[in-house]
């Protein structure tokens, strides 16, 4: 199904509206969500008429295919308030291509790129009252599908439900953190789900988070699942570090998360002269790179995060200080920039910004 115009989607507005119990200088990362949501199933072998209505409940069986075999995808992405008052969703296109992507491996049903952008620009437009003015505020976009097939038999399903809900947020941290080079679990195996942003795959990570965190870090460095000798990503980002003055990010493998935040700052990073590398970095590697003072920063990349510094990573049971963030970081030119053209303060030259008057 096509839509070339937001507002062929019917909208039922809520009658008692919440944002004035919201606290917009204290917003806590996911835990309040918008007034409305944007409900579309599946069913019949095609996407059928989209809705906006009021954010609630919404009544499943147990059997529901999702519960028991796990097809349940999902985006997160953001939308800007602008200097001039206009808000800006970033690079939904690019988020619909990685959602299709998704949804491929998930054997669930497609949406169309512009069915998709449209849908989202109809929902946050009616409630463009939630994106926050605050500076390092932002409106967090999540949407989601899943089976909704009432069915035990292990299946694919053949009904599906699409949604998509919104909520201000602001940072994900709000300081420097502790990372620990995970050498014993596992998240992804190339050839199997880590480029996709599949339930699951977040699922599996959450034990050895809690391990991690119980002592003392707040994220695990993910390792290869064969040798666990190569980074592959951060639990909630991608990861990149600063070697003799170089950029260096792992490469995108099916192991890992193809990152919109990467994409942009790999390009932003090109733009301003800084040496990038995409390869393979071993876990002996950066312990080296510690020991003999070659490694000047490291920061995670990603939609909730944006850019976040990492003070320490832990490597073999030996924790390892980055040194202070200098002014004219590598991260923070990159983040400064970024933030410049998602507000409208620097041009956008790459056609990113998708703005709803």
């Amino acid at each position: 199904m096509r839509f070339m115009n937001p507002a062929s989607i019917p909208v039922t507005r809520t009658n008692q509206s919440r944002l004035a119990e919201i606290d917009f200088n204290r917003l806590e990362f996911g835990k309040n969500i918008s007034d409305h949501m944007l409900l579309c199933a599946w069913r019949n072998g095609k996407w059928h008429m989209p809705e906006i209505v009021p954010y609630g409940p919404i009544s499943f069986t147990p059997a529901m295919l999702a519960l028991h075999y796990g097809q349940a995808v999902f985006e997160g992405m953001k939308a800007f308030r602008m200097k001039e008052g206009s808000i800006n969703l970033f690079r939904p296109y690019k988020h619909a291509e990685r959602f299709n992507q998704s949804l491929k491996r998930m054997a669930m049903p497609v949406l169309d790129e512009d069915f998709f952008v449209n849908c989202l620009h109809a929902l946050v437009d009616v409630d463009r009252a939630w994106v926050p003015r605050e500076e390092g505020s932002s409106l967090y976009i999540r949407p989601v599908a899943f089976a909704t097939e009432e069915r035990l038999g292990l299946k694919v399903s053949e009904e599906y439900l699409f949604a998509i809900l919104t909520g201000p947020v602001g940072p994900y941290f709000n300081k420097p953190i502790r990372v620990k080079v995970e050498d014993h679990y596992v998240r992804a195996a190339e050839g199997g789900t880590g480029y996709a942003k599949c339930a699951g795959n977040y699922g599996g990570a959450f034990y050895p988070t809690q391990l991690a965190r119980e002592a003392g870090y707040d994220q695990v460095l993910w390792t290869d699942a064969r040798e666990h000798k190569f980074i592959d990503e951060s639990g909630a980002m991608n990861v990149m570090f600063v070697i003799n003055g170089k950029l260096i990010t792992p490469q995108l493998t099916t192991a890992i998360l193809d990152g919109v935040t990467r994409d942009s700052i790999l390009t932003l990073a090109r733009e301003e002269g800084i040496s990038v590398e995409e390869r393979k970095i071993s876990v002996e590697e950066l312990a080296e790179a510690f020991k003999h003072g070659t490694i000047t920063e490291a920061f995670g990349v990603g939609t909730a995060a944006v850019v976040a510094p990492i003070a320490v990573v832990s490597v073999h049971g030996r924790d390892y200080t980055l040194p202070p963030l200098q002014t004219g970081s590598v991260q923070e030119r990159l983040k400064s920039k970024l933030h410049a053209i998602r507000l409208g303060y620097e041009p956008d030259r790459h056609g990113w910004n998708y703005i709803i008057k």
